[in-house]
């Protein structure tokens, strides 16, 4: 699944760590989203989402 975690991120000037800690989540989780090596739950995407103003299409798109 892609993702605009990190250019959202980057947009609000925090890091990885600081958007972890906003999460409840550990830095390692947020990197591996960035990377695509790891999918969220759909919790969690609803809370990235909500966290960025977003919808969730508008973060995360299939590939």
């Amino acid at each position: 699944m892609k993702n605009r975690l990190k250019e959202l991120r980057a947009e609000c000037g925090w890091s990885q760590a600081e958007l972890a800690d906003r999460l409840d989540v550990s830095r390692q989780s947020v990197n591996a989203i960035e990377t695509g090596k790891y999918d969220p739950s759909l919790p969690l995407a609803f809370k990235i989402a909500r966290l960025f103003g977003r919808s969730i299409e508008a973060v995360f798109e299939d590939q």
